[in-house]
């Protein structure tokens, strides 16, 4: 079985994805439930896990709407307002809907390197676990420090971090701040890692496995193949490279693992961290 436990839908409008700016051109259209269809024939992926690009409810449930028509999505992480008082009224609307396994907030975003410490933030975490919902953490990564702290705060929520917490990757410079902060997280048994979203955060034209390396190699060591998972970042992973050449790289980085190993990491923890059926 193949899981790729973070991928994108999206009907593209400037208006709604202001992010994706003109530099991006090959994402910008729609990306739904037919092209994930073409993507999962292509890579021979059994399953998904559709994580929220925008931070608004009505796209949680338009998440939620296709996930109930499209067998592919085994999950969704969507978005709610948890910093808002109101948070319990957000989270009530998708009481028993059992397609919803996660939240997600885009910390990266906020310019408070510290965002992801504030009281009515975590006010708002903290009614998750109760909700069986896990949180998916999106940051660079200047922001672990205060991650570490987060987790701390949080030590009976499931936390899934994406994309490896987005260091800077130069191929001719480690990001060694990164490797030290990401072991440091990984002491926490309760937080996850994908391994995900990596190859954009390459600050170079081209990129070869070699390249990704040395950090699949730290987040492999820091998490162990019980806590890494595989994610593509599909459609976003397109400004770098195809759907299939990342997970083919994953594969290769992790061919010297063991059957059940690779199991796990292609699957197996993806399927437990989210409870996915």
């Amino acid at each position: 079985m193949l899981i790729d436990a973070h991928h994108h839908l999206w009907k593209y409008t400037t208006k709604e994805y202001g992010w994706i700016d003109g530099s991006m051109s090959v994402i910008q259209k729609d990306f739904l439930s037919a092209e994930l269809e073409q993507v999962a024939a292509a890579s021979g992926v059994d399953g998904f896990v559709t994580v929220q690009a925008r931070q608004t409810i009505e796209e949680t449930e338009d998440l939620l709407h296709i996930a109930s028509g499209q067998s592919l999505i085994h999950g969704v992480v969507g978005w709610v307002p948890l910093a808002a008082p109101d948070v319990d009224e957000a989270l009530d609307r998708f009481e028993g809907n059992p397609l919803l396994k996660g939240i997600r907030h885009v910390v990266q975003g906020e310019p408070d390197v510290r965002f992801i410490m504030g009281d009515d933030f975590n006010r708002g975490v903290s009614k998750l676990a109760a909700r069986g919902l896990v949180y998916d953490v999106l940051i660079f990564a200047k922001q672990l420090p205060a991650t570490i702290e987060f987790a701390d705060r949080h030590p009976n929520l499931s936390l899934v971090l994406d994309h490896i917490a987005k260091p800077t990757i130069n191929p001719d410079e480690f990001d060694e701040t990164w490797a030290t902060h990401l072991r440091d997280l990984a002491k926490r048994d309760h937080v996850t890692c994908k391994f995900s979203g990596v190859v954009t955060e390459i600050r170079a034209a081209e990129w070869s496995i070699e390249t990704i390396r040395p950090y699949w190699d730290v987040a492999l060591e820091a998490f162990g193949a019980d806590r890494l998972m595989f994610g593509s970042d599909w459609p976003v992973c397109l400004l770098k490279t195809d759907h299939k050449r990342w997970l083919e790289t994953v594969q290769t980085l992790a061919s010297e693992l063991s059957t059940d190993q690779r199991a796990a990491i292609f699957a197996g923890n993806a399927v437990r961290a989210y409870g996915l059926s």
